[in-house]
């Protein structure tokens, strides 16, 4: 297939992101504050956290942007793409410590494998068996099973604080487990 033909399978209308524009336009003539900015981590933190949209990582722990390293990805796993981010963190980014922090209420955690891809079928009104999403059986031992993986790492290991903590979406509160 060509890339020109996969492009036209799933058009882009004019005036799709229109909205999201106007609104980084005045993002940037207003707020923006971190051009030139050097991408360490200057409050020394690394997040993993969950990619829903009721966690904002920099404001619940009072720190900004350009303060902490995030990485985010459905239930806040320490996937392998986590640890290269973690490692690149510690070495080359400033990162001092590091939070794990999933989330009450998350669905990687409230569903099975099966009712996701049945929901995800459902709306993509199409059959969606073929794909993984990798739910979590026990929150908190995929947390401390998460920790152990970072601090076990070679090219982590003792090196920094490792912390495994679950955000309350309803509360705001961290709650730290490891």
């Amino acid at each position: 297939m060509s890339e020109d033909h996969a492009v036209s399978e799933n058009p882009t209308t004019a005036g799709d992101f229109d909205d999201l524009l106007d609104a980084n336009r005045t993002y940037a003539s207003t707020d923006f504050a971190t051009g030139g900015f050097d991408g360490i981590a200057h409050a020394g933190v690394a997040i993993v956290t969950c990619m829903d949209s009721r966690i904002d990582p920099l404001r619940l722990l009072g720190l900004k942007p350009g303060d902490a390293k995030i990485f985010r990805n459905p239930g806040g796993r320490v996937t392998a793409n986590a640890l290269e981010a973690l490692v690149l963190g510690v070495h080359l980014l400033g990162v001092e410590r590091i939070l794990i922090v999933p989330h009450t209420r998350c669905a990687m955690a409230s569903n099975t494998e099966a009712e996701l891809r049945e929901r995800v079928g459902a709306s993509a009104g199409q059959d969606a068996s073929w794909q993984g999403f990798h739910v979590i059986d026990n929150q908190r031992e995929a947390l401390m099973a998460d920790v152990r993986a970072v601090r076990s790492h070679p090219l982590i290991g003792d090196q920094v604080p490792v912390g495994g903590f679950i955000y309350d979406v309803d509360t705001g509160l961290l709650e730290q487990l490891v």
